[in-house]
């Protein structure tokens, strides 16, 4: 005799805990169809972008594991760590039996996704190439997290406050661009990139914008002959100082000869998470203010 059957309602609750949870689908910014499980969520983000907006979307506390230098907010920094942006740590991240792993596409590489997914996990991809996909890119978290009552708000903040923005600086002079994110060699960011739409959103032009890789490695003549009337270097100040040096030595350049070579450090553009948009703000008026000095046309 099953001793189960003398007691019915204990029998009953064995039964529906070993019922597999149900499932839904949820369709990431890439458009594809993940399917995820309506247990308790526990998710893996590999970027400090999407742990971000994890958070921003109000589900930090699903979070079990991040990556190096998720930071934002200052909670993250009290997960798990996996890896960093060159190694990935599978077993402790199998170990944290994740419902899905969240990543970024351009900061994640392929075959990481792809081992992933062969480990049977959901990846659910996040793709922001321009800041107003910042707010429904939020809304699709919230939708995977179970948190749309928190997403939905925050992302209409958002979306107001990237129009106060452009609102702001709508019909500035335009201005030519160099923003700089390495030397030797110069890399610089594409039109792909967030932070080109940044500048765009600022009245200015990515002087490389018609280049489609996010972070492109530039020759110092190409740049020289695309005369850009500023030069953003994207540096802690020491390092920006050296590579600004450098572009001193050309005299012929308008941004030299117009003194128009700032240095702007801000982990906020650079982590890409909702914060891009406060670093957005920023840049707008270290741009404003190179604008309102002469300027060699």
């Amino acid at each position: 005799m099953n001793p189960l059957s003398r007691f019915p309602l204990f029998a009953a609750l064995v039964a529906l805990a070993s019922m597999p949870a149900a499932a839904r689908g949820v369709r990431d910014d890439v458009g594809d169809t993940i399917t995820v499980s309506d247990a308790p969520c526990r998710i893996v983000s590999l970027a400090p972008g999407t742990t971000a907006m994890l958070y921003a979307a109000g589900a930090g506390h699903c979070l079990v594991g991040t990556i190096a230098h998720s930071d934002e907010p200052a909670e993250a920094a009290r997960i798990p760590i996996v890896g960093d942006a060159e190694t990935l740590d599978f077993e402790q991240l199998l170990a944290l039996r994740p419902t899905v792993v969240v990543v970024a596409v351009d900061v994640v590489q392929r075959v990481r996704i792809d081992r992933i997914r062969a480990l049977k996990i959901p990846v659910y991809q996040v793709h922001v190439t321009q800041l107003a996909q910042m707010p429904e890119s939020l809304r699709r978290l919230g939708a995977l997290t179970g948190t749309s009552q928190v997403a939905g708000p925050r992302a209409a903040a958002l979306t107001a406050q990237l129009a106060a923005i452009e609102a702001q600086y709508r019909g500035r002079a335009p201005l030519r661009v160099l923003y700089q994110i390495w030397d030797r060699p110069i890399y610089t960011i594409g039109g792909r990139h967030v932070i080109s739409d940044a500048l765009r959103l600022c009245g200015a032009t990515n002087i490389f914008a018609d280049l489609d890789t996010a972070a492109p490695a530039v020759t110092r003549e190409a740049t020289v002959m695309r005369d850009p009337q500023l030069i953003v270097a994207s540096a802690p100040p020491g390092a920006a100082d050296e590579w600004l040096a450098q572009w001193r030595k050309i005299p012929a350049m308008s941004a030299v000869r117009d003194a128009h070579l700032v240095s702007y450090a801000d982990a906020r553009i650079d982590r890409m998470g909702p914060s891009v948009i406060d670093a957005t703000a920023s840049l707008c008026e270290l741009i404003d203010r190179a604008r309102a000095a002469p300027l060699t046309q």
